[in-house]
């Protein structure tokens, strides 16, 4: 009998946390909770992509949040077209049985193109004098006037940035809930964002973390409840476990001393030239690419790496293919930090010389990963929340601003949690919870979530 299927992507659930969420404790109560493999690098678009397809980074691609786009000479990271991610996904292989087998992507990453009947993935609007104002994209376009209409404009400005926190997967949860209810989905995938800030900000065993967790819980109530009405089968499962570290580690600032990395200037701010660099790092928390453009400088470009306080491991092509990452968009060698460590993409010298966007929530422009976006600069942070002010004012006038807030290696100094290196101890690692105790096992790698939102959505005989 096929059964709707609610997957909640709960970032930075562990075993730990679950003690502090009854509601989602209750889940798993009904059904069952089990230990989640997850891949490496442990992070957002990589773990999704294998949930989604059964298959590694080096089938489907996504070999991080992010990576250097060779063709076209380009760092980029949080790219939403649904084509980057390849392999076929759980509803494709549902609707082989199936055909009209619905789906709701609720903020899942690379939503933007997917084959599914119902998208909602944030999208500020980006004005051509510079403005950058909140919103969300919707497939059918009409459904973002309905959520908008109902629950507000998507909060962007809590998604990420210094003001991270509970609005966003507030209004996430309520827009799952209202799909439910008008649409009914097969399938209805929802990514909860909430657990990710307070973590990194100040460590998974801070009071603020715990906290976290019970706000959260919280707000899945309604959501819950609704999946309970429907009679559906619900999943909640995490990406990694966030894991406490104290240690930035600047790759990329290392090879530049060594004559690897170069820049070219402009209005005396520097800008990486990964065009001429013999080799650089696109940093994603504990895991680094590094871009090598010789072959023959490969050897010391490892014993460089290797010798880096904080580089626990340097993965060669043979090392990739051990981990399933031995795809042509992973770097030449792949870096996993100390476990109390995390990569900074840094490669200026001189904060003087710093790019502007260094200083900014800038996520498409910045060429690695920036957990010091979630801080008002530590250095300064009054000063930081009056330039903040000051922003804000003249963005209310129509006038051109910088929201300048973040710190740099002040910043990089607070961060208290990361993730990405594969867990040394379960009890720090994703987890999976399920309502559904016939599907009950001890452990599931991440490969097998695909296999398992198969065999509970009642589609039997669907490929693997």
């Amino acid at each position: 009998m096929m059964r709707p299927l609610v997957v909640l992507d709960v970032v930075g659930l562990t075993p730990r946390l679950l003690e502090r969420m009854p509601r989602l404790r209750a889940v798993a109560d009904r059904g069952f909770t089990a230990e989640l493999g997850t891949v490496l690098p442990a992070v957002t678009c990589s773990a999704q992509a294998t949930f989604l397809t059964g298959a590694l980074p080096a089938e489907h691609g996504i070999v991080g949040n992010g990576w250097y786009f060779r063709d076209l000479g380009e760092v980029f990271l949080w790219r939403q077209h649904h084509v980057l991610m390849g392999g076929e996904k759980v509803w494709q292989a549902a609707r082989r049985v199936r055909p009209g087998y619905t789906v709701a992507n609720v903020c899942w990453w690379y939503a933007m193109g997917a084959d599914v009947d119902w998208t909602v993935t944030p999208r500020p609007i980006y004005y051509a004098d510079g403005r950058k104002e909140p919103d969300c994209y919707t497939d059918p376009p009409e459904l973002h006037d309905v959520l908008t209409g109902e629950l507000g404009t998507f909060p962007l400005f809590t998604y990420w940035g210094p003001g991270a926190g509970l609005p966003s997967s507030r209004w996430i949860t309520r827009a799952a809930q209202r799909i439910m209810e008008l649409h009914a989905p097969d399938l209805t995938l929802v990514y909860l964002p909430h657990l990710d800030y307070d973590l990194q900000r100040f460590g998974p065993s801070a009071p603020q973390a715990v906290a976290a967790a019970a706000a959260l819980d919280e707000v899945l109530g309604p959501l819950l409840d609704a999946a309970v009405a429907r009679d559906a089968v619900v999943v909640a499962l995490s990406e990694y476990g966030i894991t406490e570290v104290s240690r930035p580690v600047d790759v990329n600032r290392m090879l530049r001393t060594e004559g690897m990395l170069r820049v070219y200037t402009q209005d005396g701010m520097e800008y990486l030239d990964p065009w001429t660099s013999r080799a650089f790092a696109v940093a994603d928390h504990q895991v680094a690419h590094v871009y090598v453009r010789d072959p023959a400088d490969l050897p010391v470009v490892t014993k460089l790496c290797a010798a880096v306080p904080g580089v626990a491991e340097v993965l060669d092509p043979a090392g990739r293919s051990r981990y399933g990452l031995d795809h042509p968009r992973a770097g030449e060698l792949v870096l996993v930090a100390e476990a109390d460590a995390w990569f900074t993409y840094y490669y200026w010298l001189d904060d003087a010389r710093a790019p502007d966007f260094a200083r900014l929530v800038e996520i498409h422009r910045k060429p690695g990963y920036d957990p010091a976006e979630l801080f008002f600069d530590p250095a300064g942070p009054g000063a930081a929340k009056r330039r903040a002010a000051v922003a804000l004012a003249r963005k209310k006038l129509g006038l051109r601003y910088l929201m300048n807030v973040v710190g740099l290696d002040a910043g990089a100094r607070a961060v208290r949690g990361s993730h990405g290196r594969l867990p040394a101890d379960p009890a720090d690692g994703p987890v999976l919870l399920c309502s559904d105790p016939a599907a009950a096992r001890d452990r599931f790698a991440a490969t097998d979530v695909k296999g398992l939102l198969l065999d509970l959505a009642g589609v039997s005989g669907a490929p693997r």
